[in-house]
């Protein structure tokens, strides 16, 4: 399908039957911030909380009535089983959604909520593809994909006819990556009809299969993605929405950070009160980043919310991360003398900034460290300034705003290094949010290893975060080795981490 043919199928789509002409809203505040006029695409308020909605709805309402009375299925634990399943009950067929058995009830019920049945297999997405594939084969039933189509792609698109018939005037339209259904079709139809306009493609920094595609010329798979932008964590871009994002020309793919998508979700709240989930403000943050490297100036920009089903227990980690992200609260680890008064003298550096946090526990005779957050008031301005001050004052002062470990687990741990530990290897996991995944690490453990230390945290998601000392012999290297890959468990060494050897 050449860009002329498939403008044609987003002009004439019927997602109307089940979509809404998604309002677009001025973010006043961000608007003065930046220095430019921004605006949001509302898609988290389509029936379903998502964009996936005109995709679905477009495939299948191109299915002949022989399919449609046989039935269709889709795998999916996301926005895309929620699309299918009340598209389906519209045009009145069966849909049958395989979802991961580590799929949250929430997400379970709400697909069930629109008729569809729900089969849930395998631990992680691929699984439910497989169980989704033989599915059709056995009951000849219709695939839905939930972006490698160009039906899917064409109701995608149907968003950026929308936004040319909202705003007479637009410069650059920013949307968020996962397997690159949405940019296909909102780049197609915008360079179609207003070439002049910028679209710009944005990722998770950990989840960058279109950035990693475009460097290498074709679809490339990621070793592994971060999860916390669950929504866009697609290992490899679909390899006909590449074509058409090549073909029609991105202007430019840009990576953003955790915790810039988290200021981006309080950006959000703050203006409009709005509360995406955290791939619906990967687009916003990408906006943000922009304005900033390239000095951006009265502008009209776009940013669109592709979604917002957002489980409730993820606003805590999300506040804790926008702060830092907004450049808002620094973290800070000071390494202190262990005398009478020491520590009444550093606190009065800190004068009469705000104190977040504040973590400290006796180490030893002769040092201390302690765990510090301030609220910073003028961003990074405030914070090189206390860097500067507790500097001059002789601290030996470590910046951790933006170190994982210290974010994720250091600062909720009250402990101490141990002066007993032998062979420590520290690792950070990802541990699925299924029964078994503890039992399942220990099993593929030897029994000559010890765990040092554990610390599990979840934030409403299908995964938690560990932190774990493990003692393993030197002489255990390849042994060791062999036990991550096997484990297939997400991992990340922190053994030699700054932060790690002050605190644990």
């Amino acid at each position: 399908m050449n860009l002329n043919e498939l403008k044609n199928a987003i002009d004439t789509s019927p997602v109307y039957d089940v979509a809404i002409v998604s309002p677009v809203e001025k973010l006043e505040q961000m608007s003065d911030r930046l220095r430019n006029t921004v605006f949001l695409k509302r898609e988290d308020l389509q029936p379903v909380r998502s964009f996936k909605i005109r995709g679905a709805y477009h495939k299948i309402a191109q299915l002949p009535e022989e399919k449609l009375q046989k039935g269709i299925i889709a795998a999916s634990a996301g926005n895309h089983a929620q699309g299918v399943a009340f598209s389906a009950q519209k045009r009145g067929t069966t849909a049958t959604i395989v979802m991961p058995k580590i799929t949250p009830d929430i997400k379970v019920n709400s697909v069930k909520r629109f008729g569809a049945n729900v089969v849930l297999s395998g631990n992680n997405y691929d699984e439910a593809f497989q169980e989704a594939q033989r599915l059709v084969s056995e009951t000849g039933t219709t695939f839905i994909p939930p972006f490698n189509d160009v039906d899917v792609i064409a109701g995608q698109g149907t968003i950026a006819k929308e936004l040319l018939e909202q705003l007479d005037d637009i410069d650059v339209v920013f949307v968020a990556v996962g397997g690159g259904g949405l940019l296909a079709g909102v780049l197609s139809y915008i360079k179609a009809v207003k070439p002049s306009i910028k679209v710009i493609g944005v990722e998770p920094e950990d989840a960058g299969c279109l950035h990693a595609a475009w460097k290498a010329g074709h679809p490339v798979e990621l070793k592994e993605v971060g999860i916390f932008a669950d929504g866009v964590a697609v290992k490899e871009i679909g390899d006909i929405s590449f074509k058409l994002i090549q073909h029609a020309g991105v202007d430019d793919v840009i990576l953003v950070s955790t915790d810039e998508i988290c200021a981006a979700l309080k950006d959000m709240y703050d203006d409009v009160r709005a509360i995406a989930e955290p791939s619906g403000a990967v687009s916003l943050a990408g906006l943000k980043k922009y304005v900033a490297e390239n000095n951006l100036s009265n502008k009209n920009l776009v940013a669109i919310n592709c979604g917002a089903n957002m489980n409730f227990d993820r606003l805590r980690h999300i506040a804790e991360r926008a702060q830092v992200g907004k450049n808002a609260e620094a973290l800070f680890s000071v390494k202190i003398p262990e005398t009478p008064g020491s520590f009444k003298t550093f606190c009065t550096l800190i004068g009469d900034a705000s104190v977040t946090e504040f973590n400290y526990r006796y180490s030893d005779s002769s040092d201390a460290f302690i765990f510090v957050g301030i609220g910073l008031k003028e961003g990074q301005k405030e914070k090189e300034a206390l860097l500067e001050r507790f500097e001059q004052h002789g601290y030996d002062v470590l910046d951790v705003s933006h170190d994982d470990v210290a974010v994720l687990h250091i600062r909720h741990m009250v402990g101490g290094k141990s002066q007993h530990v032998q062979n420590e290897r520290i690792y950070r996991f990802q541990f699925p949010e299924r029964p078994g995944a503890l039992m399942n690490f220990l099993n593929h453990m030897s029994d000559s290893w010890n765990i040092s230390m554990f610390h599990y945290r979840n934030h409403g998601s299908d995964y938690g975060r560990v932190l774990a000392g493990i003692q393993v012999p030197s002489e255990d290297d390849a042994k060791f080795n062999s036990f991550l890959e096997q484990l297939g468990y997400a991992y990340f060494n922190e053994t030699d981490n700054p932060v790690i050897k002050q605190f644990l």
